[in-house]
């Protein structure tokens, strides 16, 4: 829980919440919980504990970058001046990385998904090749970034379930569908920043959905066996050259989720027009993000679970600009 503060000028302010903080008991969390739990016990020592932990993730897995070059966590103030953050990830594979929270769920990405991590440096940095760095990120940067940090994979099954995300259709999503959700849909997180803001729940909170279609079976698999075959799906689509944009994602405010916040199972939590807004979108040739279900993808997973994986899945990490 955040702590309340007495300031300088002796109001009550409410302090930012730290790695104390955290409670990985909350829905959104057990995706790393393993894994951030150690890490969370080496920040609390020092900045230099919590790098060496990252680190020594980093060699036992052999996770690579964008453009092949190990995977290693370094101080930010190790980033030389003038040079841009994709850039030196993915010359170095080094990330730089604060002793902050942001940067803490950051670094857990590159190993939850770490695929995708990978894919996004690819293009961020191929971007910044080809434009170099401006007074302006422009629309393929920018969409990057929204799925750095923000994102979240709406996994689904059903058709229906798609489309009401897409056409803000939040009682047939949350109501009319709840038993769905962990049968024909699910989610979960990939942005490093909204994971930070969950340290710190607020019912406002929403994510730029990434829908991806995947097949019945999927809900039958594992945890690691279907975290597999996301990360694989979604970082082959990024890496296919799609035009990638900010409208290819739909607004999902996860506290409506069911099973993660107790407050929403009344219905009339949803009634709350300033967060479950309506709106429509223009239809496009691939709607809000939505990718198929790739052969390639069925057999990641498929190969997964036939090694019999266990439920707690390999995290991973990536950082937007900080």
């Amino acid at each position: 829980m955040s702590r309340e503060v007495v300031s300088a000028g002796g109001e009550m302010k409410r302090a930012a919440p730290g790695f104390a903080d955290i409670d990985w008991s909350r829905p959104w969390f057990a995706q790393v919980a393993a894994r951030g739990t150690r890490w969370q016990q080496a920040a609390l020592r020092s900045a230099a504990d919590q790098l060496h932990e990252m680190n020594a993730d980093a060699a036992s897995t052999g996770q690579t970058t964008g453009r092949g070059q190990r995977l290693a966590f370094i101080p930010q103030d190790a980033l030389p001046n003038g040079i841009a953050y994709e850039a030196h990830i993915a010359a170095t594979g080094r990330v730089p990385t604060r002793h902050n929270l942001h940067d803490f769920f950051n670094a857990l990405m590159w190993f939850q998904f770490p695929r995708i991590k990978a894919a996004l440096s690819a293009r961020g940095s191929a971007v910044v090749d080809a434009q170099g760095v401006g007074p302006t990120r422009g629309g393929t940067r920018d969409a990057l970034t929204l799925f750095d940090e923000n994102a979240v994979l709406f996994a689904c099954a059903d058709p229906a379930l798609s489309a009401a995300l897409r056409s803000f259709d939040w009682k047939s999503l949350f109501i009319d569908h709840r038993d769905a959700w962990g049968e024909r849909c699910e989610v979960r997180c990939s942005g490093h920043a909204l994971l930070e803001k969950l340290v710190t729940p607020y019912k406002a909170c929403t994510a730029h959905a990434w829908i991806v279609i995947v097949p019945p079976g999927y809900f039958s698999w594992t945890r690691a066996a279907r975290d597999s075959f996301l990360d694989e799906t979604v970082a082959r689509a990024l890496l296919d050259g799609i035009e990638f944009s900010g409208r290819m994602f739909a607004p999902l405010p996860v506290l409506g989720i069911p099973g993660w916040w107790g407050e929403n199972s009344a219905p009339s939590f949803y009634d709350d027009a300033s967060v479950f807004r309506s709106g429509r979108r223009r239809s496009r040739a691939m709607p809000d993000g939505k990718i198929a279900a790739s052969k390639a993808g069925q057999a990641v997973a498929a190969s997964t679970v036939s090694a019999g994986e266990g439920e707690e899945s390999p995290d991973s990490t990536g950082q937007g600009d900080g």
